[in-house]
């Protein structure tokens, strides 16, 4: 009877930890597709693809977005380390999730902020990076 108590709890443990890591790696924020800031691209691909910009507003008569998002990680990338912390997980018993959890959790992307201005037909005239910042 104890050594079945035992067992589960270290199973219990196991799943546990297990699912913190992998499951962070598998959520990080993903990739965003940069190239709609482009000159000539229509400003609805741009808000479809990034989302809504943090401001709005016109200068010197153009219509121009503030963006701010979180470049993340691509699809392989992202089940690449989830396949990694999961094959550490079972060769270690579920110990590798006292070290991969937080490693995982320092991985959240790059914080990128643009300036687009718009142009006739609400086509992209011209784009500059404003920010780029680890998001740790």
């Amino acid at each position: 009877m104890y050594f079945i108590k035992n067992i589960s709890i270290l199973v219990s443990l196991f799943l546990f930890l297990n699912a913190c890591a992998t499951d962070q790696a598998l959520n990080q924020p993903t990739k965003k597709d940069l190239t709609v800031l482009e000159f000539g691209t229509d400003r609805d691909l741009v808000l479809l693809e990034l989302g809504a910009p943090v401001d709005s507003f016109e200068e010197d008569g153009k219509k121009v977005d503030l963006f701010s998002i979180t470049q993340g990680y691509s699809k392989g990338v992202r089940m690449a380390r989830a396949t990694g912390h999961l094959t550490a997980e079972i060769m270690t018993l579920g110990l590798w999730g006292i070290i991969g959890t937080p490693l995982e959790q320092s991985y959240n992307g790059t914080i990128l902020g643009y300036k687009v201005w718009y142009g006739e037909n609400n086509k992209v005239e011209k784009t500059e990076k404003l920010i780029e910042v680890d998001a740790d």
